[in-house]
């Protein structure tokens, strides 16, 4: 029986958001093709009509995480647009430290993309680069000599990293994984000039 095309423009969608999640939760090594295709309620044969490898469905879930993450991130607030303080609220919480299967895709998965491929790398470049614009709008003035864009790049980067080592730490000593969030929390709006005039 032939799939329509609506079909399978569904089914393509199903084991992307499968794929995004189930990386999120374990890794994207810990996880292969027929478990994702099983829990998107689809075949192993039905993932290859879609994808050629397992790297391409990487790439596409990747970009699909990375822009829900980045829609969330950048939509508007009831003050209006969003602040420094907004994204390092969202970011560094407790909420999102606890919540792998649906956190940010960079967190998550930051260590694991130098053993991907090139596309999946670039999706993860894309995917950072915009956070990094999202928070280089919302700098505000400091005393520190570093331009926007590395101040930008740099509390893009601590936010990424200060998850990751808040969740690698959170089991056996949650105090130490919650000082972890505060300091970065803190330190970052320090060096983002919370508080301080919007920079145009």
């Amino acid at each position: 029986m032939k799939v329509t095309k609506e079909k399978t423009t569904e089914n393509r969608a199903a084991l992307i958001k499968t794929a995004a999640r189930m990386f999120r939760e374990r890794g994207i090594d810990g996880v292969g093709v027929a478990e994702i295709s099983k829990a998107a309620g689809l075949t192993h044969g039905a993932l290859y009509a879609q994808f050629a490898s397992k790297q391409a469905l990487t790439a596409e879930a990747l970009a699909h995480g990375l822009a829900r993450s980045h829609a969330t991130m950048t939509a508007q607030k009831a003050h209006g647009a969003p602040t420094l303080s907004d994204h390092l609220d969202l970011y560094l919480s407790l909420d999102h430290r606890d919540d792998l299967a649906d956190g940010c895709a960079m967190a998550a998965s930051a260590s694991e993309i130098a053993r991907q491929d090139e596309d999946v790398s670039a999706r993860f470049a894309e995917g950072f680069e915009q956070l990094v614009g999202a928070v280089q709008t919302t700098l505000g003035a400091t005393t520190l000599e570093a331009d926007d864009r590395a101040r930008a790049l740099a509390i893009a980067a601590a936010m990424i990293g200060g998850v990751a080592m808040a969740r690698a730490t959170a089991k056996a000593r949650p105090d130490l994984s919650d000082e972890i969030m505060a300091a970065v929390r803190r330190v970052l709006g320090e060096v983002g000039g919370e508080g301080g005039e919007k920079r145009n």
